[in-house]
C-alpha cells in the first residue's frame, strides 16, 4: 500500500530543519543501492526471480507444444498460456510428496505452470503431447496436458469437465482422518462450474462438523470454449456461490503473481489450521484461445501476466535485461532439444492398450473373461 511522503528528510529525524538547497556536490554513494522489493509486497528477491524463471519456462513450453501441433506432430493441443502468474505460485506453495501427509492435486488441463513449479521437466510434457510411450503420465495414450504424477500426489487430469471437484473431497476426507497436515487442491475453469460435480464439491466439503481440508479454486478466463462468461452466470462472482455454503472465499487477480502467492498462502494456512475448506476465484487470461479446436492463435487484448511481471522486475532492478534474455534463450533451447529427443522415441503398441487399467493389469482385458 502506498504511503504519503513526509516533509522531513531522513537526516532531519533528530529535529534539524530540511535544507533549502542541496549541496553543490553530493558525495557519491560507496555502494549501489539494492533493488527495492516494496512494490512486490516485501516478497524476497530470490522468490520473485524463481517465480519469473518458472513462468518463463512454462510459457516457452506451452508455445513449443503449440508449434508441435502446428507441425503435424500431435493431434490436439489444450493448455494454459496466460495462467503462469496463478499456476506457478500455486505449485510453489503446495506440500509436495506422496501420501496423505502431503497435498493432493486435482487439476485441469491448464495446469502446466503448476506442474512446472512442482518440478516437471519439459520433455515429459512434450512426450505426452507427441503421444510417446516414454510419457510418464499416460504412456502416450491421452491428450496434451492431461498429467499424472503419483510421486507428487497429482491425480490424473481428466477430459470430462469438472469431475475432479468431488474426487478432491475424497482425498480430503482421507487426509482429515490421518491428520497429517495435507490438504487437497482442486482447480477448474469458470464454464465448468455449471456442472453438478462442482456443486457436489461445495456441499460435501462444507457439512457442519464434517468440513474437509480442501482448497477449491476456479480459474475464470471469462470464456467457455466460445461462449462468453457474461450472460451465463446469475451471481456477480463465482466465489459468491461458496459463501452460501459457509465457505471462506475470495477473488484474486490471477494475473499478478505476487497477489496470487500471498492469497494462496493465506488460504492454505487457514485450511491447514482449521481443517475447513476455502475457495479462490482467480481472474486470469486466455492468451491462445480455448484449444486447437477453436484455434491456437494469439488473442488480442488479453493481459499478458508474464510480460507485465517481467517489466516490473526490470524497472525495479530486481532483474537485469541480460539475465532475462538468457532465461528465455535457455528454455527455448531446452524446448527444441526436448522435442528433437522425443521425436525419436517410440509410440504405444496395440498390445499395451490394457496396461495400467487396473493395478497389475489384472482382469484388464475384457476379452479374456
Amino acid at each position: 500500500m502506498a504511503t504519503k511522503s513526509t516533509a522531513t528528510s531522513a537526516g532531519s529525524s533528530r529535529g534539524s530543519k530540511r535544507p533549502l538547497k542541496a549541496p553543490a556536490k553530493a558525495a557519491a554513494p560507496s555502494k549501489k543501492a539494492a533493488p527495492s522489493t516494496k512494490i512486490f509486497s516485501g516478497l524476497p528477491k530470490e522468490l520473485l526471480l524463481q517465480m519469473h524463471d518458472l513462468m518463463v519456462k512454462s510459457r516457452v513450453l506451452e508455445e513449443r507444444l503449440i508449434k508441435i501441433y502446428r507441425a503435424g506432430e500431435s493431434y490436439f493441443w489444450i493448455g494454459g498460456p496466460g495462467e503462469e502468474a496463478w499456476g506457478v505460485p500455486l505449485g510453489l506453495l503446495g506440500k509436495k510428496g506422496q501420501g496423505l501427509q502431503h497435498d493432493w492435486w486435482h487439476l485441469h488441463y491448464r495446469c502446466t505452470p503448476t506442474l512446472i513449479a512442482l518440478g516437471m521437466e519439459m520433455i515429459d510434457s512434450i512426450r505426452l503431447m507427441m503421444n510417446k510411450v516414454t510419457d510418464p503420465s499416460t504412456g502416450g495414450r491421452n491428450f496434451s496436458n492431461h498429467y499424472c504424477f503419483p510421486q507428487w500426489n497429482v491425480a490424473p487430469v481428466t477430459s470430462p469437465i469438472e469431475v475432479q471437484y468431488p474426487i478432491a473431497c475424497g482425498t480430503a476426507h482421507a487426509q482429515k482422518r490421518v491428520k497429517g497436515g495435507g490438504i487437497s487442491i482442486v482447480s477448474g475453469g469458470d464454464a465448468g462450474t455449471a456442472e453438478g460435480d462442482f456443486a457436489s464439491c461445495l456441499i460435501w466439503s462444507s457439512r457442519q462438523g464434517q468440513e474437509l481440508p480442501v482448497l477449491i479454486t476456479v480459474q475464470n478466463n471469462r470464456w467457455g470454449i466460445s461462449t462468453s462468461y457474461h450472460g451465463q452466470h446469475g451471481e456477480s462472482q463465482i466465489a459468491d456461490r461458496a459463501k452460501a455454503f459457509g465457505i471462506r472465499s475470495i477473488v484474486v487477480n490471477g494475473n499478478d503473481p505476487v497477489e496470487s502467492y500471498l492469497k494462496i498462502q493465506e488460504q492454505m494456512d487457514y485450511i491447514r489450521k482449521t481443517g475447513k475448506p476455502a475457495f479462490i476465484e482467480s481472474m486470469v487470461s486466455r492468451l491462445y484461445g480455448h484449444s486447437s479446436a477453436s484455434g491456437a492463435n494469439r488473442v488480442e487484448g488479453e493481459v499478458d501476466a508474464l510480460m507485465d511481471f517481467e517489466k516490473k522486475l526490470l524497472k525495479s532492478g530486481v532483474l537485469k535485461e541480460a539475465a532475462a534474455k538468457e532465461i528465455w534463450a535457455k528454455y527455448e533451447a531446452e524446448g527444441i532439444a526436448a522435442a528433437e529427443q522425443a521425436r525419436g522415441e517410440g509410440v504405444p503398441t496395440a498390445e499395451s492398450v490394457w496396461d495400467n487399467v487396473y493395478v497389475g493389469s489384472e482382469n484388464a482385458d475384457w476379452r479374456k473373461f
